[in-house]
């Protein structure tokens, strides 16, 4: 599925390919939630990052976040690169080199109507801000850390790979 997306000032315009479009993986983390997390966590979809298409790289800035390794106590950059709009902020994609082949643009910065997923998965509940009241419907998962199911996973168990 293509899905074309923007931020807030339509400075950065984007495209790209998507198999898993389904928007059902909501991240409470604390870097989701402070970056992108209005509601207290953030969404994150998965696409094909050879397809991704920009308009507007000058307005583009990345955030890497400064994370504490707990056995040594050192400091170090994320490989997680946060691609958002440095004019009005807005949350664009997230893209690792761990995962060269995929990006994740949030859910937030899509224009293209998304299909309604049949279930969520509610991640980093563990991080989850305690004023956060998370609304789990009967068929959803909920996971104090991340899920063993991966965004493809998800989306193959449920049949929803052709949209």
């Amino acid at each position: 599925m293509k899905l074309e997306g923007s931020c807030h000032c339509q400075a950065v315009r984007f495209s790209l390919e998507s198999a898993h479009p389904y928007p059902f993986n909501l991240c409470y983390c604390s870097i989701c939630r402070k970056t992108a997390g209005g509601g207290g966590f953030a969404i994150n979809l998965s696409g094909d990052c050879q397809s991704l298409k920009i308009e507007g790289k000058e307005n583009i800035a990345v955030y890497r976040v400064k994370m504490r390794d707990q056995a040594t106590g050192e400091e170090r950059l994320s490989g997680a690169h946060r691609n958002f709009c440095k004019l009005c902020a807005s949350a664009l994609w997230v893209w690792a080199p761990r995962w060269p082949d995929l990006v994740h643009p949030f859910a937030s910065a899509i224009d293209t109507d998304l299909p309604a997923p049949p279930e969520r998965t509610h991640l980093m509940l563990g991080s989850k801000a305690a004023w956060v009241q998370p609304t789990c419907g009967p068929r959803d998962q909920c996971c104090d850390a991340y899920p063993k199911e991966s965004i493809a996973g998800w989306h193959q168990r449920l049949g929803l790979e052709s949209v």
